[in-house]
């Protein structure tokens, strides 16, 4: 991560753009460094800025923030770059697709202005935007509609401590959190988060949610 954290806002809006741009700027440890007003834009400019955070409206023209987060998360040289969804709608199935594509998260647009500043700490630092209710909602709103979960070979592969840390990270625990409950140190409770990573192959928390739904190893309405 740099400091300042580098920005990058990505939204057809210019007014929308203005509001992010002056709260963020305003901000001794972030710099917005560019603005996007369309998808393609947007993934041309994570591959030329490498910034830490990339601030994606869902619906743009060209390219929507849906496949333009796709585009960036498949970069390997990119692989640092974290993916912020805005969205109007809290529940929104483009949403969980950025999600699941890799999106770190997702926030409204109509958020106060400090939980914006905080989303942007909170992502860059690699840790999940996921401690909101509404985004562990959201996940297991639309993984309800699985009727039965498909097998996941990939949870097989790992131990039982390590699918305890799992339905932890579902539950939107920090590492911190994690540490607490399984009465381990913190540095023990973030390499098991890293091997559980690692092990299925997920880019973030946040990936590591919708897995933990779509597996069947977390059902809708356990965590609360």
């Amino acid at each position: 991560m740099h400091f300042p954290i580098r920005v990058v806002l990505a939204d057809d809006q210019t007014l929308v753009r203005a509001g992010f741009r002056s709260i963020l700027d305003n901000e001794d440890d972030i710099s917005v460094i560019a603005e996007a007003g369309d998808g393609s834009e947007a993934v041309r400019l994570a591959a030329a800025e490498r910034p830490d955070v990339v601030l994606m409206d869902i619906r743009m023209p060209v390219l929507d923030g849906l496949e333009a987060t796709r585009r960036i998360v498949a970069d390997e040289r990119l692989r640092d770059v974290k993916v912020v969804i805005l969205t109007t709608f809290d529940l929104d199935d483009y949403v969980y697709s950025a999600l699941k594509a890799g999106a770190s998260g997702f926030m409204v647009k109509d958020t106060e202005p400090l939980e914006l500043i905080h989303a942007v700490r909170v992502a860059a630092r690699g840790d999940a935007l996921l401690a909101p209710s509404v985004t562990r909602r959201l996940i297991s709103e639309f993984a309800a509609r699985i009727k039965e979960p498909p097998p996941s070979v990939e949870l097989n592969a790992l131990t039982d401590r390590e699918r305890e840390v799992l339905e932890l990270v579902a539950a939107g625990l920090s590492n911190d959190e994690i540490a607490t409950r399984l009465v381990v140190s913190p540095a023990t409770a973030k390499t098991h988060v890293s091997r559980v990573l690692t092990k299925l192959r997920a880019r973030d928390r946040a990936q590591l949610v919708v897995l933990a739904y779509e597996s069947g190893l977390v059902r809708p309405g356990w965590l609360g």
